[in-house]
């Protein structure tokens, strides 16, 4: 009797040991990873996420979540972990992918193709660091291509680091530079401040502002006298400040904050960034003066494009938007009809006058601005060495119907970073590919003027 107890005493012990060993790996299971079955179970009914055209980009196969095209919009797509999205809009949309359905972008695959193909070419060509675009579609505001450099598989999302993983056109915050010139021009001739030929008296050194003010200057040797037209194609600094001089703060921010700069994007779920405009009270004639060329106000790549598209849609923005089927954003009429086209028409003689083999194309009606920005090292001043690169610009088709807006960054290049030697051709090389798709005509230059007929 005794040795049946003994017996059955450890038999209990033994099925004892083997729960507590099953509840050990069970929690284990659960600290350290989703059971196989459970993991299999939630990814496959995850719903797939398509381009504008139905092209996958991120989809489940056998219990994975698998991206077909790769690095093809690989930071805007984010990626996921064992049961949900981690970055991304794999995060953003964890719930309704969760619930099987599917999601469908705004973006262009053809596009995001060319934007990431012109950033794979010249960033490191120029040593730079890293770049982003945006292409915006102008009427309707739907973003057409986010791109960013370097390339981001979520396939393989363990090997990159996060900073690869980040979605650069959204996120990163930058001084835009030059490219706000044709805003702020656009503004003033708005508010009657200006006209096209308006002429100035333009040093290449002016000093702004009272006991606080500083010396101003410019890179680009111009003639002394200078009009609006002109101080867009030489980019001056001094001829801005005089533009704005008797534009009220409240007004000029006021554009500012118009045109979509220092509030957040209305991308509903998407994580984004917003630049940012200094307080009303901090406008003295300095501020004034240097946010009317780019400096002391901070964007993001996708608010600069949003702000050009005012020009390019007649001056009115229209809030950009990623994912079909989403609630149009708010639009709102910044600029008279009029002075829009205005400002087109002076961009056109930027491109065709100062940088025509940079960011222009023989028989299109191109138009943008270059910008070259020190980076801002907060309290220690600005870099001597770190610059930021854009352009900013339309592309339009047929002649003077503008179709989208491009705006590109490239930070940090060593070689050539001035933005018409680095931004303007990735905007050049993006533009050149539409035009391509779809079967753009070139127009024919006008006749030669034929010697009168001798007698």
């Amino acid at each position: 009797m005794e040795v049946k107890i003994q017996k059955r005493s450890r038999w209990m012990q033994f099925v004892a040991l083997l729960l507590f060993m099953t509840l050990v790996w069970a929690y284990a299971q659960l600290e350290w990873g989703v059971p196989q079955g459970v993991k299999r179970s939630v990814v496959q009914s995850r719903g797939p996420i398509l381009a504008r055209d139905g092209t996958v980009l991120a989809r489940s196969v056998g219990g994975e979540r698998v991206y077909p095209q790769g690095t093809l919009a690989g930071q805007v797509l984010g990626m996921m972990g064992a049961t949900e999205g981690l970055e991304g809009l794999e995060a953003a949309y964890n719930r309704s992918l969760e619930a099987g359905q599917p999601l469908r972008l705004t973006l262009d695959p053809a596009t995001q193709s060319a934007a990431e193909a012109a950033l794979a070419r010249y960033v490191p060509e120029h040593e730079a660091q890293y770049g982003s675009v945006v292409v915006l579609e102008t009427r309707t505001g739907r973003i057409l291509a986010a791109a960013s450099y370097p390339p981001f598989d979520p396939n393989k999302w363990r090997v990159y680091s996060p900073e690869t993983r980040r979605n650069r056109p959204f996120l990163d915050v930058y001084e835009p530079g030059s490219t706000v010139k044709a805003l702020v021009v656009a503004a003033a001739l708005n508010e009657g401040l200006t006209t096209p030929n308006t002429v100035y008296d333009t040093p290449m050194r002016r000093y702004v502002g009272d006991r606080w003010g500083s010396t101003i200057g410019d890179s680009v040797q111009h003639p002394k006298r200078l009009t609006t037209r002109e101080i867009l194609r030489y980019s001056s600094n001094v001829g801005m400040s005089h533009i704005v001089e008797h534009f009220e703060p409240e007004r000029m921010r006021g554009y500012l904050l118009a045109y979509g700069f220092g509030a957040y994007p209305e991308l509903p779920t998407v994580a984004s960034s917003t630049g940012r405009l200094q307080p009303l009270r901090d406008w003295n004639d300095l501020v004034r003066a240097t946010n009317a060329f780019g400096q002391g106000m901070s964007s993001t790549t996708l608010q600069l494009a949003a702000a050009y598209n005012v020009l390019a849609n007649d001056g009115r923005y229209v809030a950009p938007r990623l994912v079909e089927g989403e609630p149009a954003g708010e639009r709102r009429d910044v600029l008279n009809p009029a002075t829009a086209r205005t400002v087109r028409t002076m961009l056109k003689e930027v491109v065709q006058e100062a940088i025509p083999t940079q960011a222009g194309l023989k028989g299109y009606d191109l138009a943008g601005k270059t910008g070259t920005s020190q980076v801002s090292l907060g309290a220690q001043g600005y870099s001597r060495s770190l610059y930021d690169s854009t352009f900013a610009g339309i592309v339009s088709y047929p002649s003077d119907t503008p179709r989208v807006t491009i705006a590109v960054m490239a930070h940090g290049a060593k070689r050539g970073y001035h933005g018409s030697q680095l931004a303007a051709p990735i905007y050049r090389d993006i533009a050149s590919d539409l035009l391509s798709r779809w079967g753009a005509a070139p127009t024919p230059p006008p006749p030669e003027p034929q010697d009168a007929a001798k007698p």
